[in-house]
Order: structure tokens, then C-alpha cells, then sequence
């Protein structure tokens, strides 16, 4: 994965438009997530435009945020940290200010009148209908963002859009026509499909240790948490007729058939009581609580768990694992009973022994010798190969490959049709294909496909305009720089 996201980092520089729209029309994504020195600061100087600290920020949270929405959770800072995504949060954010610097060069501006027609766009700021002054100031507040800020945010990103338009492109029928006969080649082909089950390969012990003392680094200790716990049993509340009467009446709406209909006191009246015993333990728990941190009383189990063996709910684990050392985390419900739990110390990840990490070793070494093989026999194979005949293959043809999942015959295609040899091999993840083209023709016009293609048209050629444009703009306008990047 790293190494797929360290070859692809520059996408996300390219379509910097992309981004641009994405943060001016989406909901708060947690900014902050990177901070650098105080606040009030420059980080860069472009033209006349000074670069803040807080607009950095905001350029790594949100590419942040976009690297993390592709990957989910195996993306982390760590990963994070060896992409170097700062600094390309950082020429990211140059970018921008050399294109906002070139707005500035053209007479562009944005009105306040423009910046109040995108705030009623947020339904974050609506109230009763229409824009709320007081919402809109909590929401920023709860976001640690003043109206100042947003603002300042939300004009650079409409200026953005405003350059945009002077590079919205419409490509002509006849390129249109063209790039369609071109992207929907049709190809008569044959294939032959090996895989890993076709190689055998030997685990020889010197070469298992070789390997592992090449990669020990590849083998690390999961993270572990020593804690110490204390458990409250739900308790119950001895509720009277009175309490249980009176709390349904104050949230009836919370009792309800599925159909949607509330339910009668007798109905709920189960419920009730475990509701009020839930929120009698709740205090008991929070008084204990009290009193641990006081010292004055003691928890009273030591244990220790892996990070993914850690056995409470994600909400409750994740309490956990954002709480410091020493820190005693407030009383949390888990099965029909409180919890509260310190966190004593965090033991971190170390390279695991020979014999601890010889499984996974066998494994990736395996994997890695059979690639190897696999390669080795293709490539004899290739010259002289007799394989299944497929006529008429486009790019389309995703469910013409026999012996192919339909995402390994997209890859497979994608490398034929990129492909500037008559025969070849595409390598999928545990299998290659071998491939030789017989014979290939224009397609026929399908006018049916126009959009698809006229979006990818577009989308070339906006992207080699903004890189000309960057560049000339990087010859016209000077940058200071008060951060480092690596290389």
C-alpha cells in the first residue's frame, strides 16, 4: 500500500481543482489535524500573498482527510509521516496561492455578497430556514474556527472556482469522435493464464534468515495497553410507580414499535426500569470515579491487551486509546455494566524474533519467491505460447476473460490497451497473463459513449493546462519559504 500511495502522491496534486471544490462544499472534517508552531504565523510568502500557519493546516487536514476517506483505517499518521504529507500539503498549498496570486494579477475578487450566498448553502448554519448569525458563530466555535477564518477560507476557495471557470474547456464534436474510435479499440487476442499454483518453490532455512534480518523492521510487536479496571454491575434504582410513570411521560417518544407507534407505560414499562437503572449506575460509577482519581479508592484489575484485541466497543476502545498515560478515563457502559479503566502505560511496537515472526516470514517469503518463478516462467513461455483465443475485445470486456475475477480483467485490460507491444505480459496480483494481439481495428463511432468520453477529454486537457500554468506562474511570481521540504 505504501508503495502505491508514494507513486500516486502527485495525483492528488494535479487535481488540485478537485480539492479545492471538495472542502468549499463539504461539512468540517476535523482541521487541526496537523499543527505547526503558534498560531499567527507565515509559512510562505507567494507575490503579495502571505500563507498562514492556519491555512496550512487546513491543506494537510484535508488531505488528510482525503487519503484517509481512500484507505479507512489502515491509513494512519504514521503512513502518513513516511508519504511525507506535509510537504505535500505544503506545495499544495503554494499552488493554490500561486493561482490565487494570478487572480489578483487579473482583477479577480470575490464580494462579501458571494461569501454570503455560499454560507446559506451550509445546512450547518440553518435554523427555522434561513441563515442564523448565532448558529453560524457556535458551529465555527465548536470547529475552534472564528467567522474570520472560515470566511478568509471559504474567499480563497470561491476565487479558486472563479480561475477554474477560465479554463472550463468543451471539446468539439470531431475530438470527441475521435478519442471515442481510439479508447474503444477492439482487439482479437490470445491468452494464456498463469499462476503462483503453477510454480513450486523451496523454504530453506539460511534463506528464511537472510530474509527476516533484511526486513526485521517488517516484523513489529502489536502496540499493547497495560491497564488497570474497575467494574460497576447495573444496580438497580428500586423505581417507583411514580419515577417510572413520570420518566415516560417525559420520553415517551424514546419507547416506540417498530411501525413507529408509541408504546403504552405497561408496554415500555420494562424498558423504563432498565433505563432508570442504567442512569442510577451511571452515577454510582461516576462517584466511584471520583473518588479513584481522589485516591481514595482503587481499581481493582491489572490486565493487558493488544490493540486489536482490546475488548470493548470501538466507540469505548477508542476512548482508550486517545486517553494519556495516567490518565483514568470516565465510567463507560459496556454489556450491562460500567467500566472504568486507567491506562497505566503504553508499550510500543517492537521488532518481533525469528521465532515469533517465522510464520509470517514463510509466508512472505513464499509469496515473494513464487512472484519471482511466475516471472521467470512467463518470460520463457511469452515467445512461443499457446493459449485461448478471444475476439473482439475492448476495454469493456471485463466478462470475456475466462479464469479472471472481473477486477483482475479490468487491470488485465488497462495494461492491453496501454500496451505499445503486439505481445506482452500483465502482471495481476497472484497470476499473469500472457497476451499476444492478432489483430486490432478502430471501432465504430458510438455516439451513445459521448459524455464518457468528452469527461475524460476534458480532464486531460485541464490537467496539462494547469501544469503549463503552474509552471509559467512559479517563473512569475517569487516565494519565500520559512519550511524545509525533503526530498
Amino acid at each position: 500500500m505504501i508503495t502505491w500511495m508514494q507513486r500516486h502522491k502527485r495525483w492528488l496534486v494535479i487535481t488540485i481543482w478537485i480539492s479545492t471544490i471538495a472542502f468549499v462544499g463539504a461539512g468540517f472534517v476535523g482541521w487541526g489535524s496537523y499543527e505547526y508552531g503558534k498560531q499567527g504565523g507565515v509559512v510562505a510568502v507567494v507575490g503579495d500573498r502571505e500563507v498562514s500557519v492556519e491555512e496550512y493546516q487546513e491543506e494537510y487536514s484535508n488531505l488528510y482527510e482525503q487519503y484517509s476517506k481512500m484507505f479507512g483505517s489502515m491509513f494512519n499518521k504514521e503512513l502518513a509521516e513516511q508519504l511525507n504529507l506535509k510537504d505535500v500539503a505544503y506545495k499544495q498549498v503554494i499552488q493554490k496561492n500561486l493561482i490565487l496570486s494570478y487572480a489578483d494579477s487579473l482583477g479577480l475578487d470575490i464580494t462579501n455578497e458571494d461569501i454570503a450566498k455560499e454560507l446559506v448553502k451550509y445546512d450547518a448554519f440553518i435554523k427555522d430556514g434561513k441563515f442564523d448569525k448565532e448558529t453560524y458563530i457556535k458551529v465555527l466555535s465548536q470547529n475552534r474556527m472564528t467567522p474570520k477564518d472560515f470566511e478568509q477560507s471559504l474567499k480563497r476557495g470561491l476565487l479558486l472556482q472563479k480561475v477554474q471557470t477560465l479554463f472550463d474547456l468543451n471539446p468539439n464534436s470531431t475530438e470527441i469522435e475521435n478519442l471515442s474510435k481510439l479508447l474503444f479499440l477492439e482487439d482479437d487476442i490470445s491468452i494464456k493464464i498463469l499462476t503462483t499454483n503453477d510454480v513450486v518453490v523451496e523454504l530453506k532455512d539460511e534463506e528464511l534468515k537472510k530474509y527476516w534480518e533484511e526486513n526485521k523492521n517488517s516484523y513489529m510487536s502489536e502496540v499493547s495497553y497495560d491497564l488497570e479496571l474497575k467494574e460497576i454491575p447495573l444496580m438497580s434504582s428500586n423505581s417507583s410507580d411514580e419515577d417510572i410513570t413520570a420518566h415516560y411521560e417525559k420520553f415517551k417518544i424514546d419507547y416506540k414499535h417498530e411501525d413507529g407507534k408509541i408504546k403504552s407505560l405497561e408496554e415500555a414499562r420494562d424498558q423504563i426500569i432498565k433505563d432508570l437503572d442504567d442512569k442510577f449506575t451511571k452515577t454510582e460509577a461516576l462517584k466511584i470515579y471520583l473518588k479513584v482519581k481522589k485516591d481514595e479508592d482503587k481499581l481493582e484489575t491489572s490486565v493487558n491487551y493488544t490493540e486489536s484485541k482490546l475488548p470493548f466497543s470501538a466507540e469505548n476502545n477508542a476512548k482508550i486509546l486517545e486517553s494519556k498515560v495516567g490518565e483514568i478515563v470516565k465510567p463507560f457502559l459496556e454489556n450491562d455494566k460500567y467500566l472504568i479503566v486507567k491506562l497505566n502505560k503504553k508499550n510500543v511496537s517492537v521488532p518481533l524474533s525469528y521465532e515469533a515472526a517465522l510464520d509470517a516470514i514463510k509466508a512472505d517469503y513464499e509469496k515473494l519467491l513464487k512472484e519471482k518463478k511466475l516471472n521467470e516462467l512467463a518470460n520463457t513461455q511469452l515467445k512461443d505460447f499457446t493459449g485461448v483465443d478471444i475476439l473482439g475485445v475492448t476495454r469493456e470486456s471485463i466478462t470475456k476473460i475466462d479464469g479472471l475475477e472481473q477486477q483482475e480483467a479490468a487491470k488485465f485490460l488497462n495494461q492491453l490497451f496501454s500496451s505499445t507491444t503486439k505481445e506482452g505480459i500483465a502482471k495481476l496480483d497472484n497470476k499473469v497473463v500472457l497476451y499476444r494481439i492478432n489483430n486490432s481495428k478502430i471501432a465504430e463511432y458510438n455516439k451513445t459513449k459521448d459524455e464518457v468520453v468528452k469527461g475524460t477529454l476534458k480532464q486531460l486537457q485541464e490537467e496539462e493546462l494547469m501544469t503549463n500554468l503552474l509552471k509559467r506562474l512559479e517563473n512569475t511570481f517569487d516565494i519565500q519559504s520559512s519550511i524545509q521540504e525533503k526530498e
